[in-house]
């Protein structure tokens, strides 16, 4: 049988071909799917290591204050800093990944950002929320490096907030 006469007979009998360059799109858009949500999950678990890992070497993160980290370990410095009481939760949707090329990817998500404190008490319901609810976005440009796909600039900005 012909490649092409394999092919034909397969979406025949209603069944897709998908070719490797679609599987390896495929595969790229959830590999970066999950550099966005393991970003907030090490944030929220107040990991700095795991979530400058996610980088590239020379990878770039712009926080909402316009504040420019370069390379894992200015990351992982910043994040090792914040306040030992501030716990947080990042809600992520919206997610979108482009693939640009075999090597390359760009992407964004909205994320809603909820706070707290470690020094309340939590109740059946948890801790109480501080007042602030912050709306915001990722813009982030993905490189695939020897050790898979990484972060290579992650711009963050504040697009709404409600004070208490």
């Amino acid at each position: 049988m012909t490649p092409g006469a394999a092919q034909e007979g397969a979406q025949g009998n209603g069944e897709e071909i998908v070719d490797r360059q679609s599987l390896d799109a495929l595969r790229a858009k959830q590999a970066c799917h999950d550099l966005v949500m393991r970003f907030v999950l090490c944030n929220d678990r107040r990991d700095p290591q795991g979530l400058a890992a996610l980088f590239a070497d020379n990878g770039v993160l712009v926080r909402p204050n316009g504040e420019t980290l370069v390379g894992r370990a200015a990351i992982a410095a910043a994040y090792a800093a914040r306040p030992a009481d501030r716990l947080t939760k990042h809600l992520v949707g919206n997610v979108l990944i482009d693939v640009t090329s075999a090597t390359s990817a760009i992407g964004s998500s909205a994320v809603l950002l909820w706070s707290a404190s470690a020094q309340d008490t939590p109740g059946p319901f948890g801790r109480p929320a501080q007042g602030r609810q912050v709306m915001g976005e990722f813009e982030d440009t993905f490189v695939r490096t020897v050790h898979g796909w990484r972060i290579a600039r992650r711009e963050a900005r504040f697009t709404f907030v409600r004070e208490a």
